[in-house]
């Protein structure tokens, strides 16, 4: 009888994230395959746990996919765990569930964290509908053409970034998409967690003076809905849209104009003037 293959969530930073069913999980299955087993060991003596782990990450995972499967084919239980988060969400391990779904093995889920679900559960953006894009290319031509596609995309759009990276990242979206709102999700569930509600004009600005540290998901703005044909609220929701922004984030009145101006296709110094006679300025 075939073994089952476990797809494990773990943590994307704070070990206390961890459930208990993804412990009873790891414990119970023969073997565990791991992106990086130097950080799989980690979590599990964190957890005394005692498992062998079988390296599985981007190259080698024709060669360790068919070894894998052979082995739970043989009754054997696998358990599957990336460095951080669930596996197979921009991660080699859509590979192998998808061979075991082929010869037949059964795969089990073991949710958990995800650090798409948890960035857009804090943007504080329109949620409802919202399509994953992971990591850009680092080859120039498919990022541009990446990035074209989703010119005219009507849902939230989220992002993987690494540091180094961000600020060519920024460049190139505002470039394709024009100034849209961005929530910069840093380090979640870590010391350092980050959330930095801005527009990509916003972010470039900040992030061309003060280098980025730490990972990164980018939850950014679908088209406008004036360029959507929907229409644009009337002043008075404009403004009331702008004294919401005010009061949750604390902010000032021209990062909240930003936004508000960002989504709708405005004209960010009209909309300003116009917020002024109904907020005053800092100093009033």
């Amino acid at each position: 009888m075939s073994g089952k293959l476990y797809v494990v969530s773990t943590p994307i930073g704070n070990l206390g994230d961890m459930t208990p069913r993804a412990l009873e999980t790891l414990r119970s299955v023969d073997f565990i395959a791991a992106e990086d087993t130097r950080v799989g060991a980690k979590l599990l003596n964190r957890f005394g746990i005692k498992k062998p782990q079988v390296s599985y990450f981007e190259h080698n995972r024709r060669q360790k996919g068919e070894m894998l499967a052979e082995r739970m084919e043989n009754g054997e239980s696998c358990a599957l765990i990336t460095d951080a988060g669930t596996p197979a969400i921009s991660d080699p391990g859509t590979d192998l569930v998808a061979l075991c779904a082929q010869r037949g093995i059964e795969v089990v889920s073991v949710p958990g964290c995800c650090a798409v679900a948890a960035a857009l559960s804090v943007a504080g953006m329109e949620c409802g509908r919202f399509t994953f894009e992971g990591f850009l290319s680092t080859n120039k031509k498919n990022r541009s053409e990446h990035l074209a596609q989703l010119r005219t995309e009507t849902r939230t759009m989220v992002f993987y970034e690494a540091p180094h990276k961000l600020v060519r990242t920024l460049e190139d979206m505002l470039q394709a998409l024009g100034d849209r709102p961005v929530a910069l999700c840093r380090e979640l569930t870590k010391l350092h967690e980050q959330v930095f509600r801005t527009t990509l004009s916003g972010a470039l600005e900040h992030y061309r003076q003060t280098p980025p540290r730490g990972e990164f998901v980018l939850v950014v703005g679908a088209l406008p809905a004036a360029e959507q044909g929907e229409g644009v609220p009337d002043e008075q929701s404009l403004m009331e849209e702008i004294g919401g922004i005010l009061l949750a984030e604390h902010c000032g009145l021209m990062a909240a104009v930003r936004q508000v101006s960002a989504r709708y296709g405005l004209s960010k110094n009209a909309l300003y003037q116009k917020a002024l006679r109904v907020y005053g300025r800092p100093e009033d």
